[in-house]
Order: C-alpha cells, then sequence, then structure tokens
C-alpha cells in the first residue's frame, strides 16, 4: 500500500484512470458525488477498480450534512450539529443517535466495499468558519468528544474505522481552505488547551485516522500543518502520541496551492512531514505529472498504519444484526426522522 490518494473523473473507468490506478505510488481512491449514480453503478465501479488492485483502500467524505457524497438509495444523514442540539435537551438520546449514525454509514459504505469514511469533524464550532459550521458537533470540547466517541463506536462496531479531522483545529478560522490561504494566529497553548483537546481524547480512545488542515498556524510554524513536522511529528505523534495513519486533506486545495506552486514539492514535504497517505483530487492532468516525478520510498510504519484502516469484513458480518437493540432497518428509520 504505497502513499498517494486520488480520485476517478467519472461514473465507470476511463483508460486514463486505470493507467493511473496501476502506478505503483497510488494506494487509494476517493469517490466522489461525480463517481455516483445509483447503488448498482457504485458497485460495479468498486469491483472494477478492486480488480486492478485488490488491497486499495476506497474512501469517501460521508460526513452527512451537506458533506454527503452518495445521495438517493443511501440514509440522508444530518448535519453533526443537529446531534450536538439533540444533546442540550436529551445527552443519552444524542448519544445513541450518533452511534446508530456511526453504524449506518459503515453499513451502507461496506454494503458496496467501500474502507471508510473521513469522518468525524472534531472542530470545535466556534461560530465562525464559513467551511465547518454545522459540520461541527458543538462549541464544548467535553461534548463533541463524546458524540465523536459515540459515532465512532456505530463505525467500529460496522467494521470501519475513523478519520478525525482537521488536525489540530480548523473551527476558529473564517476561510475556506478549498478557496484561500488560511492563517491562523492564535497561540500554541490556546490551541493545545482547546482544539487539541477533541483529538487528545478520541487519540486515548483508540482513533486510528487523522486528517490535517491546510491551515497555517503562523505563532506556531509557517508551514501549514498537513505540511508541518512540528504539527504532525512533534505534537500529533509525539505529544500526543498517535500511532495510527494521517491522511493529508487534498494537495490542489487553494490554501496549498497558494503556500507552494509545484504539486510535487508540496506532495514530497507532506510525505516528509509525517503524512502516511496523501490526498489529490479533482487535477487528473495533474496527477500524471506528480506520479511521473515523485520519489518516495516506501515506509514500512506507514504500510502497516494504512492496513489498519481496511474495512474489517468478518467483524462487520458478526455484527450486521443489530446494535443497541436496533437493526439497521431501525436505526436508518430513526436517522431518516431526524
Amino acid at each position: 500500500m504505497t502513499c498517494l490518494m486520488i480520485d476517478i473523473e467519472e461514473l465507470d473507468l476511463k483508460k486514463s484512470d486505470i493507467k493511473r490506478i496501476e502506478h505503483p505510488s497510488v494506494g487509494g481512491i476517493i469517490l466522489f458525488a461525480r463517481n455516483y449514480k445509483n447503488k448498482l453503478q457504485l458497485k460495479n465501479l468498486i469491483k472494477s477498480i478492486r480488480k486492478i488492485k485488490k488491497n486499495l483502500l476506497i474512501a469517501v467524505d460521508h460526513e452527512g450534512g451537506r458533506v454527503q457524497r452518495f445521495g438517493n438509495q443511501f440514509t440522508k444523514i444530518p448535519d453533526m450539529k443537529k446531534i450536538g442540539k439533540i444533546y442540550q435537551k436529551n445527552r443519552n438520546q444524542a448519544k445513541l443517535i450518533a452511534k446508530l449514525v456511526g453504524w449506518v454509514i459503515a453499513e451502507e459504505l461496506a454494503e458496496i466495499d467501500i474502507d471508510f469514511s473521513f469522518t468525524p469533524v472534531l472542530d470545535i464550532d466556534y461560530d465562525s468558519s464559513s467551511i465547518i459550521g454545522n459540520r461541527a458537533f458543538h462549541k464544548d470540547v467535553n461534548i463533541i468528544s463524546q458524540l465523536a466517541s459515540a459515532l465512532i463506536e456505530g463505525l467500529n462496531f460496522g467494521g470501519m474505522q475513523s478519520v478525525g479531522k482537521h488536525f489540530p483545529g480548523h473551527g476558529f478560522i473564517k476561510a475556506d481552505t478549498h478557496l484561500e490561504k488560511a492563517t491562523d494566529n492564535r497561540s500554541l497553548k490556546i490551541i493545545q488547551n482547546n482544539d487539541m483537546l477533541t483529538f487528545k481524547n478520541l487519540i486515548n480512545e483508540g482513533l486510528k485516522g487523522i486528517m490535517p488542515s491546510h491551515i497555517i498556524y503562523s505563532s506556531c510554524d509557517q508551514n501549514p500543518s498537513g505540511l508541518s513536522r512540528f504539527w504532525l511529528q512533534e505534537q500529533l505523534r509525539g505529544r500526543l502520541n498517535f500511532k495510527g495513519a494521517i491522511f493529508s486533506d487534498d494537495m490542489t486545495m487553494m490554501a496549498a496551492e497558494r503556500f507552494q506552486d509545484s504539486l510535487t514539492i508540496r506532495v514530497q514535504n507532506a510525505l516528509e512531514a509525517g503524512c502516511d497517505m496523501v490526498l489529490v483530487c479533482n487535477s487528473p492532468n495533474k496527477i500524471d505529472k506528480l506520479i511521473q516525478e515523485l520519489k518516495w520510498e516506501i515506509n514500512l510504519e506507514s504500510v502497516k498504519r494504512l492496513e489498519l484502516m481496511k474495512l474489517n469484513k468478518k467483524k462487520r458480518q458478526k455484527n450486521s444484526l443489530n446494535f443497541c437493540n436496533y437493526n439497521i432497518k431501525e436505526a436508518q428509520a430513526i436517522i431518516t426522522e431526524l
């Protein structure tokens, strides 16, 4: 399993997609709404991908709310802020719903042989971010930690790992890193004592994947966190003792591009900083150039960490009948009614 996660262009594989997937540096595929028509089409697409590389990691952004790539034939997952609001009225009900949401996500994605979703969002809702907003559970670290833990329990029950994002915290700034460069001027101490606590809590509970942001935390380091040894090695691996897989955010996002013009250098820097797998999306011609230019030796420790992100089909099958005294149809109905 190697270091790049790329996307594909359409509803089925083109010759150019196949050629990219075959390249030794490609170890993962992320799917988008443009790749989805219905479940049957998506199953066939994933089968065709796995025929090329059986053990490729296949992932999707399937958080719920406005970030859910697959629509019809999938349960509509609410935004996480809605679960946070339920918590304020009934914490036990909210934690149950979070567990069921995790289980439904795992069941529906596992059914079509997707390994994991890039979820949950662990950012704090400071009521200021243009891109995070209602994707976050709450403004209270303790509530975020409880609800994220419950959602992860549901995912794990379905044989699926989770990816907490966006380390060390994306909720404070207004800027959207998809569209612009973003800087957070707060001190390290403030970030450690607030935003990073959600990550610390979930790491202590066994979180297996983390995605850093593209934000520059200017009082701490001049590199975006996903390209920063300070953040990934000193803080995430060192201070928080994270042993799992680190996935970069998409390296074609504007915040990353404006930091460093060369995609190859950005990817190289992210790998050197400590990312196990780097995402490169929405730029097929740039990917072609990248896979020819990138020089990177396989890191066996990264391979081990990434292998743990594979869907555990045996665990899923063993646990598939019911969870928290609900069967899957009952869980789907509860979530749909929210």
